[in-house]
């Protein structure tokens, strides 16, 4: 598996779309998840959750 380098929403994007491919279904939703919290734009946030369906993953502190 590749090394990634997160620095924007593109890349975020990417390695979501690899994880998916490759059969890791909820790693691409958490990739997902990051990658919309980091875009100002509420309905492109909305697009990429739409990408990668399923309930958040996420555990908050």
């Amino acid at each position: 598996m590749p090394l990634f380098c997160f620095n924007t929403v593109a890349d975020y994007l990417e390695a979501a779309r690899q994880m998916a491919a490759t059969g890791h279904p909820t790693l691409a939703r958490l990739l997902a998840e990051e990658a919309a919290d980091r875009t100002s734009n509420p309905a492109e946030a909305a697009r990429i959750l739409n990408e990668f369906p399923g309930s958040s993953l996420r555990q908050e502190d």
